[in-house]
């Protein structure tokens, strides 16, 4: 047998991280909807601070995220590739979020689920939106990737990098710091 198609890997191999990602974007719309996330009436309250339902969602996903991910990396079980960020990436990807959120109510995620829930202004004005603003995107990255996107690159670095820290240093207090604001969230019945 040639030893290069001996090395390569198998199909099943490639596909195991993509079943995984499958699987956790299902339970994590299920949760979503299931909280609430998916209604256009919580997610304007959350908008006009009057319904933290969705804070307390994606914050409870930031920490249950940041310890499985970690955990996992601590055992070998996945490798980290961050992305190179800067300012002007952040600023067009934050216009484009948040010209969608603002104008439509709901964000990529909740779209889905609300698509799911057979809301008709998700599916027809969230679908054609997210289509539009990626097909926008695409159209002007060639006049703008070495433009705007690259101002105020700052790399790969992350917060424990920054500080020359272990991982859980910075990991262990952030949830705490999370954990408090969910608990001061509730007990002041936001």
């Amino acid at each position: 047998m040639n030893k290069d198609i001996k090395d390569r890997p198998t199909k099943q191999t490639n596909r195991r991280p993509l079943i995984w990602g499958l699987f956790f974007g299902i339970l994590f719309g299920f949760f979503l909807q299931k909280g609430g996330a998916t209604k256009y009436d919580v997610i304007v309250g959350q908008l006009l601070l009057e319904d933290f339902t969705v804070l307390k969602i994606m914050l409870s996903a930031v920490v249950t995220g940041m310890i499985g991910i970690y955990f996992m990396k601590s055992m070998g079980w996945v490798k980290l590739h961050p992305k190179s960020g800067s300012a002007g990436m952040n600023i067009i990807g934050g216009l484009l979020f948040g010209v969608g959120f603002a104008v439509l109510g709901y964000c990529p995620g909740t779209i889905a689920g609300a698509v799911g829930n057979g809301y008709l202004d998700a599916l027809v004005g969230g679908i054609v939106g997210i289509l539009f603003g990626a097909g926008l995107f695409a159209a002007l990255y060639p006049k703008i990737k070495d433009g705007i996107l690259k101002k105020g690159n700052f790399g790969t670095i992350t917060l424990p990098k920054l500080l020359k820290v272990n991982e859980w240093v910075v990991i262990i207090p952030l949830c705490l710091l999370i954990a408090l604001l969910l608990y001061w969230i509730e007990s002041a019945g936001l």
